[in-house]
């Protein structure tokens, strides 16, 4: 039996799998500044994003054999040092890949019908002036026939092209990894399967009305004001990947100049306090890192990490 400590929640399914294990599962949080004291008690913790794992930490607790994440990065766990110190590092990279794609789809509609602006206004506006809100928001346009740009083809790229060629869009991904990929056409149980080359960043920043990034977390920003002059005028942008592949100052100053005439965030640079002028900015539809957060997302990572501890531990 061993001892887990889920530090940033798990799904009851989850939860349970590991106890009919037998293990011992403790979901009440640990500070991050006092995990150092407490974590070397436990053979097992499981993080989502809050909860860091460093080379401190870890040196503090020899005990510990698992550091498992829920979710598709790594970046709040020092892997190499872990590994280097014999720890098993799991994520569930999978589990919450239709999620992700599913918000990114939400936001280019949102973006195409201006719905975030015109939910905004409604509910002041609705009664007095529903003609002249009806006027202005007449003015939407439809995603088929549109071409979408798909920086990062791996899990959630792939899920959001099958989403995207459903509602008659043309797909651009880049990858540096993939050279092509088979994407389901319709659903998945009927089988129909359509292959799909990568191409080149320029080609794709040339010729996209709308770019999304899937992407884990860089050093730099993937998109930045040198890679916003070569996209086409009025292009939108989506970002459910990591806060900071879009340069925000770039961004902003595109939007203000019309070179990208909208943009749809659900990630940002300064997590949990992201700045004003993005998520109050009237071209921007946002989302507070709800990528991972549906029912369904949630339960598949709960069943992911316990089955790859009991695994383990078995």
């Amino acid at each position: 039996m061993a001892k887990i400590l889920i530090n940033d929640g798990i799904h009851p399914t989850g939860k349970k799998m590991l106890e009919e294990a037998g293990h011992e599962v403790t979901t009440t949080n640990i500070p991050q500044d006092q995990l150092t004291a407490e974590l070397n008690k436990f053979d097992a913790i499981c993080v989502r994003s809050a909860t860091k794992v460093r080379k401190d930490l870890i040196d503090a607790s020899p005990n510990l054999k698992i550091i498992a994440r829920g979710g598709v990065g790594l970046d709040n766990i020092d892997v190499q040092y872990a590994k280097d110190k014999g720890l098993q590092v799991y994520n569930t990279p999978a589990a919450s890949s239709r999620s992700v794609a599913e918000l990114a789809m939400t936001h280019m509609l949102n973006l195409s019908r201006s719905i975030h602006l015109s939910n905004r206004e409604m509910p002041t506006k609705g009664v007095s002036d529903f003609k002249a809100l009806k006027k202005s928001y007449s003015k939407g346009q439809e995603l088929e026939g549109k071409t979408l740009g798909i920086i990062g083809f791996g899990r959630i790229g792939r899920e959001l092209a099958s989403i995207a060629f459903g509602t008659g869009m043309r797909v651009l991904p880049v990858d540096l990894f993939v050279e092509t990929a088979e994407i389901p056409v319709g659903p998945k149980s009927s089988g129909l399967m359509v292959n799909i080359d990568t191409v080149s960043m320029d080609e794709m920043l040339e010729n996209s009305d709308f770019i999304s990034l899937h992407v884990p977390s860089t050093d730099r920003p993937i998109l930045g004001a040198e890679e916003m002059a070569k996209m086409k005028d009025g292009v939108a942008l989506i970002n459910t990947a990591r806060g900071g592949s879009i340069d925000e100052d770039a961004l902003l100053e595109a939007l203000n100049n019309g070179k990208v005439s909208a943009a749809g965030l659900d990630v940002f640079v300064n997590e949990p306090t992201p700045r004003e002028d993005l998520v109050q900015h009237s071209a921007i539809s946002v989302s507070p890192h709800i990528g991972a957060s549906t029912g369904e997302a949630q339960e598949k990572i709960g069943i992911e990490l316990a089955e790859q501890i009991n695994s383990f531990f078995q």
